[in-house]
């Protein structure tokens, strides 16, 4: 490697050609990022103090062997986004200097030096007239741009938002021509030249762009595939493959979604789900623990992808499907996704069809919105769709997906009906982060002539004004402001209509019989075709009764629209797992310390304390020590006859301790799961011991959310 600091305008004009890989990104600098330049380049050109302004390396390595004759192009590794932009703000200047009629500036600056010594190579033809070649999608654009042709059919956003940008900062500050001038004769980089028979671009692409700031991950992750390969197949890969993905993906979703994308394909391919922040290192070990070759990766990741833009992006062609995809977005699911690309894999394989497709895709949307309704922590979602597929038995797929819900642990629970019915009557749906999802699913369930609901906007029955009037109290009765505190926004008192402004506050009565259109006719519940309103024309008044006799039929709806998996008692036994160990078992009587003497009480105090922690902790005796767990083991208690070790399975860094109590056991043998000792020998020290053991159990349920 040689690096060399040089003034930006003279590398342009000695360099032949600048050529952007293929497996390189798109052109990607912002507004903002344009902007910046602008604006560094404006304080060096004012200020005849600032000699040079350093906007960044440009790291490149010669495409071919150079001959005396023909200068070879030059591949870029690294730069390419201010390589790009400079080109862009001297194509503007160009421009600038051709349309205002200017003769030459500064020597150097007029519109024929501009184009011939940093745009064009006048003395070529074909695609080595040009001093820069973009990739696929960036390439026919900026070509266009420069000759001042037709624009393709796909134009790149980025590169005529950002001319254009250009040319309005430099048609803005035309008074000061000179001063840009100079500010960009200033512009200087680092050049460095590869040598390509001793650096590796790879790695040193690699270490630049090592804050993964400037690069997404699925950036890297496209370069660590392609850059590697032969011209031929790395060209063949990604024209084949890679480019139809990002077509798939269309230019701006390329940007805001691969990346997630690419960690939900590693999460299925794994199980394990990568950190936002190192998804490329994860994909390097899986791509590296793979027997396979390239294509099939490549051909791999790119089937997945399409499966994720059916999902995820509204590409999805079967029409049911696709409502149901949509629903999902609505809700915003995106963790079951790394589950639901194995499902869609399985059907583009033939072992799904679309309708058994569909009916997993409802369960699913059932769980997560149920789980929602009834306020159960999210953590722990993620985990649980990104095992759930190595649960199944794929011969009775849909019946094995109903089970493997229906044997989730109490804090990944499947909400039963009783349950979910319980909590939609009595929570806040108006403030519900997915309120028209809800609204759209309740009215449209069952319908072939679907309602828009967005035509419509919602409406409190009994009004949200605090000063509610005479008529509403005498309604309500003497206890009006519970009735609409506990009420107001609940199930049974939310509806739609089209008619808000001519509903009002008015009475029930009125809002039920005498609200009329401008033409006169009648619109109020009574008289609306919408489903949410069937039997409020029957009802007399509207008090709590009415709220909650509503409510009692909605939530018999709601149970019906996100359906519960059902499987009959003999079948779900077929999918539990059998009988823990063959073998013997133990309860507490085999531990002599925790049935009889001084350890008994202690224990069944310390047990209490542990298992009211939560729900779904669970208690295991084993023959040397009692496991209590979550996920896995939390805490272990190994019995002794004048005090109960505990054992929590987290590290001595990861615990507060203000009193010194814990021993680091990392590097000593010991019974149980955990590299933290702590003992307990008196009540006295039972409220500070559940604190350390929370803190075990915490960390277990905090790692299961989405990072």
């Amino acid at each position: 490697m040689k690096a060399t600091e040089a003034n930006l305008l003279k590398f342009l004009r000695k360099s032949p050609q600048f050529v952007i890989p293929i497996y390189q990104r798109n052109y990607s600098w912002t507004a903002a990022q344009c902007r910046q330049l602008w604006a560094d380049l404006m304080r060096a050109g004012r200020d005849e103090k600032v000699n040079a302004h350093f906007i960044g390396s440009i790291v490149y390595v010669e495409r071919g062997l150079s001959a005396v004759t023909s200068q070879e192009a030059l591949l870029v590794i690294d730069g390419q986004q201010r390589l790009t932009t400079s080109t862009l703000l001297i194509a503007a200047l160009a421009k600038h200097f051709e349309t205002q009629g200017l003769g030459e500036l500064l020597e150097t600056f007029s519109n024929k030096k501009l184009r011939n010594y940093y745009l064009v190579n006048p003395d070529e033809e074909g695609e080595r007239y040009f001093k820069l070649i973009l990739s696929e999608t960036d390439k026919d654009t900026l070509l266009a741009l420069l000759q001042g042709t037709p624009m393709p059919t796909e134009v790149s956003s980025r590169i005529t938002e950002n001319y254009a940008l250009f040319q309005e900062l430099i048609a803005a500050n035309h008074a000061e021509v000179e001063a840009i001038c100079q500010g960009l004769a200033k512009l200087v980089i680092v050049d460095v030249s590869l040598d390509r028979a001793q650096d590796n671009p790879q790695l040193i692409f690699e270490s630049m762009n090592s804050t993964g700031l400037e690069l997404s991950q699925a950036d890297l992750i496209r370069n660590y595939i392609l850059m590697g390969l032969e011209p031929k197949l790395q060209t063949e890969l990604y024209k084949t493959y890679w480019r139809p993905m990002e077509k798939a993906f269309g230019q701006g979703a390329y940007v805001v979604h691969f990346d997630a994308f690419m960690r939900h394909y590693l999460t299925t391919k794994t199980g394990e789900i990568p950190n936002v922040r190192e998804v490329y290192v994860a994909f390097k070990i899986f791509a590296r623990s793979l027997k396979g070759d390239t294509r099939d990766l490549v051909a791999d990741i790119h089937a997945y992808a399409s499966y994720y833009c059916s999902m995820a992006l509204g590409k999805e062609t079967d029409a049911g499907l696709r409502q149901a995809f949509h629903d999902l977005r609505e809700l915003k699911v995106d963790v079951a996704y790394p589950f639901l690309l194995e499902v869609y894999h399985d059907y583009k394989q033939g072992r799904l069809t679309s309708d058994e497709v569909l009916r997993i895709v409802r369960l699913v949307e059932s769980y997560v919105f149920r789980r929602a309704i009834c306020a159960i922590p999210t953590n722990s979602l993620n985990k649980t769709f990104a095992g759930l597929s190595r649960t199944l038995k794929k011969d009775r797929y849909f019946e094995s997906v109903q089970a493997a819900f229906l044997m989730l642990p109490s804090y990944r629970r499947f909400p039963s009906n009783d349950e979910f019915q319980r909590d939609i009557k009595v929570r806040d749906l108006y403030n519900f982060r997915s309120r028209s999802y809800w609204l759209r699913r309740l009215e449209n369930h069952g319908r072939k002539e679907r309602v828009v609901v967005e035509d419509y906007t919602i409406e409190h029955i009994l009004p949200q004004n605090e000063s509610l009037s005479k008529e509403w109290q005498t309604e309500l009765g003497a206890e009006w402001q519970r009735v609409q505190q506990d009420w107001l926004h609940t199930l049974g008192n939310l509806t739609l209509t089209g008619y808000n402004s001519e509903y009002s506050d008015h009475p029930f009565a009125y809002k039920r019989d005498q609200v009329t259109d401008k033409d006169g006719n009648p619109v109020g519940f009574a008289h609306s075709p919408l489903k949410l309103n069937l039997g409020l024309g029957k009802v007399s008044r509207w008090d709590e009764a009415a709220i909650k006799g509503r409510a009692d039929r909605l939530a018999g709806d709601a149970a019906k629209v996100w359906d519960a998996p059902q499987l009959a008692e003999d079948v779900l036994n077929a999918y539990r797992p059998t009988a823990a160990k063959s073998g013997q078992q133990y309860s507490v009587a085999d531990h002599t310390h925790l049935s009889t003497g001084p350890m008994r009480d202690l224990f069944e105090a310390l047990r209490k304390s542990i298992l009211a922690l939560d729900p779904c902790i669970s208690e295991e005796f084993l023959k040397l020590y009692v496991a209590y767990k979550a996920e896995t083991n939390f805490v272990d208690v190994v019995p002794q006859a004048k005090r109960l070790l505990l054992v929590l399975n987290l590290g001595i860094d990861d615990i507060e301790d203000p009193k010194g109590l814990c021993r680091d056991i990392s590097n000593i043998g010991r019974w149980g799961n955990g590299d933290v000792e702590v003992g307990l020998s008196s009540p006295d020290e039972l409220p500070y011991v559940i604190g350390l053991i929370r803190q075990s159990f915490d960390r277990q349920m905090g790692g299961l959310q989405d990072d």
